[in-house]
């Protein structure tokens, strides 16, 4: 069994918070390979703090952090 977190929708995701981002193509959910963090000023990507332009749909804690 998978004990990893269940997908929230994009609008419910914490600011300042290192999470698991996804994006649905066609009836598949693509997660990202690295962290990303909301800002008031769009997605960056945790370890870097370079600014992601990203469209996601779905996100869930990135594991083993905050």
């Amino acid at each position: 069994m998978d004990e990893r977190a269940v997908w929230e929708g994009i609008s419910t995701a914490p600011y300042e918070r290192a999470l698991e981002l996804a994006v649905i193509e066609g009836n598949r959910v693509h997660a990202l390979i690295f962290a990303c963090r909301r800002t008031p000023s769009g997605w960056i990507k945790d370890t870097t703090r370079e600014r992601v332009v990203i469209h996601p749909t779905h996100w869930r804690p990135w594991p083993g952090k905050d």
